[in-house]
């Protein structure tokens, strides 16, 4: 039996973390690797760490409500659980640990099940959320990454701002010098106030243009800005609906509180093919903010994500590997994540068809429908020019019989056939991610998959001509 820590072990641990987190940061800006504005940033962050692991798990209790099954240890090894029950007051920013909670809003909950012999009842799809709640992202990797990535993507960005303003006044020759200038002088030394050292690059005979330089190089995010992920929280569901419920529902119990969103369920552009959502939230009080990220994914997209770990750290250690290969490798496998997570959705495809035709049947009379308002008609969604295509050839399909239902109890009409169908491909349309390798499809066995491919197929003639 697990009799967990000391009491008051836990805040004693995080309190002499915290004081070596903010001695590494002192002694990072007495070496020069980092100036004062992003020292402060960081002691910001990692001060009264358990609090803001508290305002966590207060997060996730207004989101969620209670646990679900015992909280239990996580072990990034393995990403996996470990089977060793945590009482509340074991739980530290030091150590990551998953929780298991209900998604109460869920639009597909007790849609999608297998009846078995003797009446017995599988769910397919559950309402219960996966969450894995990570330890406090080591001083040394934020250092790293506000020095390294975050540091180079923020000079790239200030010499295109100001090479965009250079060449916008016809001073294309000056603008390539300053970029140089830029990248020299940035790389020196660490430096944030951007407009301030590029004004005094750029020196006299600028001076028409330095208040638009100044505006668009205020605009740019400072590396340190761009370290949000100190505090990180993954989400997992079975179904994207269920995630965009998720997004909708945090937008809407607590919109003060979300600093930026992104929905990447459809985005067939980022080079490693990662389908995901991603609210940043301040989990701060008053003035002080406290960005914590949250991911939210599908688990079989997951188990495909995750393998990528180890592939990426050792391709990227390597010496003579191209960074171009490694992404489209890791793209390329990826996919298979999108193609297995579609194969779950043709499996609920498949489960839908029958149940929807008998509920038309039933409904006909009161106009009152089981399946109204599922699945949920989310804002992140595909443009209405899709939604118009799909549905005009849809209806001449249906009318040329591509698409008819077989063995209904009674014969249905034209309309009753249409609302079927219609509803069919609303659901693949909020349920399924597009591919990246173009004109992939299911060999169709069955209606569900031919359906599915039809909707897809139009989705990925969109993303083309587009």
């Amino acid at each position: 039996m697990n009799d967990g820590m000391p009491d008051g072990y836990a805040e004693t641990l995080t309190l002499e973390r915290d004081r070596k987190n903010l001695s590494a940061i002192d002694n990072a800006v007495e070496s020069g690797r980092i100036n004062e504005e992003a020292a402060e940033y960081l002691r910001t962050l990692y001060s009264d760490s358990m609090t803001w692991f508290r305002e966590i798990f207060h997060i996730l209790g207004k989101s969620f409500g209670a646990p679900k099954a015992p909280v239990m240890k996580y072990d990034y090894a393995t990403d996996s659980a470990i089977d060793e029950p945590m009482k509340i007051s074991d739980i530290h920013p030091l150590s990551p640990y998953v929780v298991q909670h209900r998604l109460d809003a869920d639009p597909m909950r007790n849609q999608f099940f297998t009846s078995a012999p003797g009446h017995k009842i599988e769910l397919s799809v559950s309402s219960i959320v996966t969450v894995i709640v990570a330890a406090q992202k080591k001083i040394e990797r934020a250092l790293d990454k506000i020095t390294g990535k975050y540091y180079r993507d923020y000079v790239n960005d200030v010499a295109r701002a100001a090479s965009r303003v250079l060449s916008a006044d016809g001073r294309d020759a000056s603008a390539r010098a300053i970029s140089d200038k830029i990248h020299k002088i940035f790389d020196e030394k660490y430096i944030t106030n951007a407009s301030e050292t590029v004004l005094s690059i750029i020196g006299r005979g600028h001076e028409k243009i330095a208040v638009e330089m100044v505006r668009a190089l205020d605009k740019i995010e400072k590396p340190h800005q761009r370290l949000q992920d100190v505090w990180r929280v993954k989400c997992l569901f079975d179904l994207i609906p269920q995630a965009r419920t998720f997004v909708e529902r945090l937008y809407s119990a607590m919109p003060e509180r979300i600093l930026s969103s992104r929905d990447k369920f459809y985005d067939m552009t980022n080079p490693r093919n990662y389908r995901d959502a991603k609210i940043i939230l301040n989990i701060g009080h008053g003035k002080t903010v406290i960005p914590m990220e949250i991911i939210c994914q599908v688990r079989t997209f997951f188990e495909f994500e995750r393998k990528t770990h180890e592939v990426y750290e050792t391709t990227r250690r390597a010496k003579n590997a191209k960074s171009d290969n490694m992404e489209s490798k890791l793209a390329t496998f990826l996919e298979d994540g999108v193609k297995s997570y579609n194969h779950v959705i043709c499996r609920c495809l498949e489960a839908l068809f029958e149940r929807v035709g008998w509920n038309i049947l039933y409904s006909q009379d009161n106009r009152i429908s089981m399946f109204e308002g599922f699945p949920h008609e989310c804002k992140l969604y595909y443009p209405q020019k899709i939604l118009d295509n799909i549905n005009e050839k849809l209806d001449d399909a249906i009318e040329n019989e591509v698409f008819r239902v077989e063995n209904a109890p009674t014969k249905l009409s034209a309309n009753q056939q249409a609302k079927i169908f219609h509803f069919m491909a609303r659901f693949v349309l909020v349920s399924a991610m597009p591919y990246m390798q173009r004109d992939w499809a299911f060999a169709p066995t069955t209606q569900a998959e031919k359906l599915f491919n039809f909707v897809m197929n139009e989705v990925q003639r969109y993303y083309k001509k587009s």
